[in-house]
């Protein structure tokens, strides 16, 4: 009986890539343990989620930003995991988080959008509010229709990496783009579109106002998806995709963690 072959051991992660862990600290936000989940996006890393994540964590809040499969090692690495292992990590990790805080918000930048949508579909009655920068569950580029094919003759295309309006800024992700991965992630959008109208918590969505990466389609299709009757759209006008390390990551981190005290019932604070 034929078995199927281990899968190779996974490279090295690199330095950039290591995930962040901040316990809450409830003395700051009124007694009450608030967790935040961030993840990253397709071929990025935590590095990419590090400096939200640690501003939100000296405010208070317990902070993870897990390493999805396959980031932040090779591409070829990454071109043997799938969405649904990426989705696992981030539901792993809300679990945990559920574990040991009263409240949990989850966030995440581009694909890492779509995933916590995915998570609000899945377990919005243990989500206290959701934050988007830039999510993608949609595309207009012909070329992904040709991914089904196009996967099993080339390995990668030219990477989407650091689209960032902020001069000397580089994002920690892979100058190429995994066909195999980017397959699945194509794969999964139909259903989490489908089921945006399962989402009733309060919404946070930033856009950016010029975007390379992420194009026009899946705002509307989030915006008027979703069944939640509170929500808040902020336009970023001076960063580009990965704006969470751009001009407007500031304005992020402040406005995200106003947000989550207000989600999760305290006050103003500082």
């Amino acid at each position: 009986m034929p078995t199927t072959p281990p899968r190779p051991a996974h490279p090295p992660v690199l330095e950039t890539a290591t995930p962040l862990s901040q316990p809450a600290r409830p003395e700051l936000t009124e007694g009450v343990r608030v967790g935040v989940l961030l993840s990253h996006g397709f071929t990025g890393s935590p590095g990419s989620m590090r400096a939200w994540g640690e501003s939100l964590a000296a405010r208070g809040f317990g902070v993870e930003v897990p390493r999805l499969p396959g980031h932040g090692t090779t591409w070829q690495d990454m071109n043997t995991t799938t969405f649904e292992e990426w989705y696992a990590e981030i539901a792993a990790t809300y679990q945990r988080l559920r574990a040991e805080n009263d409240v949990v918000v989850a966030g995440g930048l581009s694909m890492g959008g779509a995933l916590v949508l995915r998570l609000a579909e899945e377990h919005g009655d243990g989500l206290a509010g959701l934050i988007v920068v830039n999510p993608a569950v949609a595309s207009g580029r012909k070329d992904a229709l040709l991914l089904p094919l196009v996967k099993h003759l080339v390995g990668a295309f030219p990477g989407i990496a650091s689209d960032i309006k902020r001069t000397g800024v580089v994002e920690s992700a892979y100058s190429r783009t995994p066909l195999k991965a980017a397959h699945t992630m194509f794969k999964a959008w139909p259903a989490i579109v489908r089921d945006l109208g399962r989402i009733t918590v309060p919404l946070l969505y930033f856009r950016s106002t010029v975007d390379h990466v992420v194009d026009g389609l899946s705002e509307p299709l989030i915006l008027e998806g979703v069944s939640s009757k509170d929500i808040t759209f902020t336009p970023l006008t001076d960063s580009y995709h990965v704006a969470t390390v751009d001009n407007d990551a500031q304005q992020i981190f402040d406005e995200s963690a106003a947000f989550i005290r207000r989600v999760c019932g305290l006050g103003a604070g500082e």
